[in-house]
């Protein structure tokens, strides 16, 4: 056995599903306080209202109701105990830039490096990947602080930030790559203003109530705005995430569009909600998804089958090209060196895994151009292109 891939093995599981579990605490805890924000009604106590308490709302789970009551700045004496919400958002974060670490940085040649556009040296990447993650975040915190009065400007400075990023992150690394540097980036914009804007606001507002002074409200203004941004910064980043397990959706040429167009998506689906519990008419925001998402639908369609389709009687051709070009790795017992299993299980040993994972082939090889990593066994533009009018034919085989 192979001790130290298997210790790699345990690592990525633990930080992956360490990473999985913060983000849900912290999304969980972003969609239900914006929630409740969005649904507070003025209190209906005279001693509440005497107390500074702004707004109230009632609510029923886990077999009883609740009543929520916010403050409008602070209440006259600090509670205790109090509860803070920031280590979700940290612990998100680091593991995830862990992941980065280890599955981009370590090796940027199999997903960070485009294989159709070589431009660049591995190394050179991954300084460019820390350099979108550093300096996206700069210039995001300085539109915010810029135009903080005006939530119209900010807004359209924001999406076009983001569409520079995806442009450059297209431009630099690997349809793959790119996808999920956007989402990093995004990421660090949210877990910078947990860290930056709205944790050192909370402090400041709890100082000045244990220290019974007047509290400022700037601050806690600021740290609202910025959790609206990482509100509706969620479904995007979350887009980003799982995007790497649909090759379909950035397998083509220009595919930082096919992103944006997701990511928008993804925004105005947040907004819908947050105009549910707002009470307010979502039948405009939910007809413009459902179109918008239909023209997504159709523009992402694999292309018909052409006029030069194959028959079974091509197959020992096509199977010759993954015998010589890719059971190295995929197979049950691999050649390779350093692979002592076949990646995610996927292997064209017989005839009936060939067809089995044809359409795995497909988006790889033939599309994304991603497999073999590096191209380390030498497949051809023409053994590719056997491979897809094959499959596009409906992968027969005797």
């Amino acid at each position: 056995m192979d001790v130290l891939a298997y210790a790699g093995d345990w690592l990525h599981l633990i930080v992956r599903w360490l990473h999985i579990t913060a983000a849900i605490a912290w999304v969980g805890a972003s969609f239900y306080f914006i929630a409740l924000d969005q649904s507070l009604r003025p209190p209906t106590r005279e001693a509440a209202e005497g107390d500074g308490v702004g707004g109230e709302a009632w609510e029923i789970h886990g077999g009883g109701f609740y009543r929520v009551e916010k403050y409008g700045i602070a209440p006259r004496t600090l509670p205790a105990p109090l509860a803070w919400f920031k280590w979700e958002a940290y612990t998100t974060w680091l593991t995830g830039f862990a992941l980065m670490v280890l599955l981009y940085y370590v090796d940027p040649t199999q997903y960070l490096m485009d294989p159709n556009r070589p431009r660049f040296q591995g190394w050179e990447l991954v300084i460019a990947s820390v350099a979108i993650l550093f300096f996206g975040w700069l210039a995001y915190d300085l539109l915010s602080r810029s135009l903080a009065m005006n939530e119209r400007a900010l807004t359209v400075a924001i999406v076009l930030l983001v569409a520079v990023v995806a442009a450059l992150c297209g431009y630099l690394f690997s349809p793959r790559g790119a996808f999920i540097q956007v989402g990093a980036a995004l990421g660090t914009w949210m877990a910078a203003n947990v860290f930056f804007v709205i944790i050192p606001g909370q402090r400041a507002l709890v100082a000045a109530t244990a220290a019974g002074r007047e509290p400022d409200a700037g601050p806690g203004i600021r740290g609202k705005q910025r959790s609206v941004h990482n509100n509706y910064l969620t479904l995007p980043v979350l887009f980003a995430m799982i995007s790497q397990h649909f090759p379909f959706t950035y397998g083509r040429d220009n595919s930082w569009l096919v992103l944006l167009a997701f990511m928008a998506l993804g925004a105005l689906v947040r907004h819908i909600f947050n105009l549910r519990h707002q009470g307010r008419n979502i039948r405009w925001a939910v007809a413009v998804v459902v179109v918008a998402g239909v023209v997504l639908l159709i523009a992402l369609a694999p292309p018909a089958q052409g006029a030069a389709g194959l028959t079974a009687a091509d197959f020992p051709a096509v199977r010759q090209v993954f015998e010589a070009r890719c059971v190295t790795c995929h197979s049950a017992h691999p050649t390779r060196e350093g692979i002592t299993a076949a990646p995610k299980g996927v292997m064209f040993d017989t005839q009936e895994e060939i067809v089995a994972n044809a359409r795995r082939a497909y988006e790889q090889a033939v599309i994304l151009k991603a497999m073999p990593l590096g191209n380390v066994t030498g497949i051809t533009d023409a053994e590719r292109d056997l491979i897809g009018r094959w499959v596009r034919s409906g992968a027969p085989a005797p």
